[in-house]
């Protein structure tokens, strides 16, 4: 009946502003750090693993099925991690595993980054170099407005 749909969208509305509210008790903007890894590769690189690390503390570690690499080939991006950061620098590493046509791929990448009162989002991007005929491992800082 429409009343009872009317009520589950209801229900899944609430549902949404709470898990909004959650966030932002949880993980204030001044402290919040979010890190997204997103893929654009196809020939050099299939994933197995990343793992996260700020300040030589591992914060996030993930195995990837393949039903997972082809949703981020497909252009899909995945929250690795989100959680609260003091005021200042900080170092964040990335660790990529993986297998390439000719050899099993082991990469790191690093970034030093000074967290201010605003968000900090960060993005580990893998991308295949045809001019170098392999992948290429970065973590980029998206700066707010």
């Amino acid at each position: 009946t429409p009343q009872i749909e009317s009520l589950k969208e209801s229900v899944l509305t609430l549902n949404r502003d709470l898990l909004i509210l959650e966030e932002e008790l949880l993980y204030p903007p001044s402290n919040q750090v979010a890190i997204y890894l997103s893929m654009d590769i196809g020939q050099f690189f299939n994933l197995d693993a990343v793992k996260v690390e700020i300040d030589n503390k591992l914060v996030a570690s993930e195995l990837y099925t393949d039903k997972q690499v082809n949703a981020l080939f497909r252009g899909g991006v995945q929250r690795l991690y989100m959680g609260n950061l003091k005021a200042g620098e900080h170092e964040v590493s990335a660790f990529f595993t993986g297998k390439g046509p000719q050899q099993d791929y082991k990469r790191g990448a690093k970034l030093v980054v000074n967290k201010t009162q605003n968000p900090l989002v960060l993005e580990l991007k893998i991308v295949d170099s045809t001019a170098q005929l392999q992948p290429t491992f970065d973590i980029k800082e998206w700066k707010s407005e």
